[in-house]
């Protein structure tokens, strides 16, 4: 059972965005970025108090670089539309379970992003999670 409501359309836009931003960290580095985008659509939090479907979630402005290149309009491709499902239904992965931010730093995770605490990397992308204090919701269990 679907977390947040989802259309074949929204799955496909989450596919998109998966692929776009975390294909090179392979299927677990691409629901890492799912997790964070599913995180953000439950959130009512921080920078996340406006945004409820996929599409919002997506498209809000500066969140994703990959909106803005080339790659993120092509066809989805079953295998991430799979990946977004899971997503979708629930599944989530450490170190992205509880997580709102990620991003891919040249060099070492910084200790903060977005006053937020680091979590974890995982290959090339760091991820960080709010407290259970200043985001509640992420931290509901499904």
């Amino acid at each position: 059972m679907a977390v947040v409501k989802a259309t074949n359309a929204d799955i496909d836009l989450l596919a998109r965005l998966l692929r776009a931003e975390a294909e090179g960290e392979g299927r677990l580095g691409m629901l890492l970025v799912g997790n964070v985008g599913i995180n953000r659509v439950r959130a009512d939090c921080s920078d996340f108090t406006d945004v409820r479907t996929i599409r919002q979630m997506v498209y809000q402005p500066h969140a994703f670089e990959a909106t803005i290149h080339g790659y993120f309009y092509q066809r989805p491709r079953e295998v991430e539309r799979r990946l977004a499902r899971r997503v979708v239904n629930g599944e989530r992965f450490w170190p992205a379970k509880y997580s709102l931010w990620y991003f891919r730093p040249e060099g070492e995770c910084p200790s903060t992003w977005y006053g937020q605490p680091f979590v974890a990397r995982y290959k090339l992308h760091c991820f960080y999670e709010p407290t259970g204090e200043e985001c509640a919701a992420v931290y509901a269990t499904f």
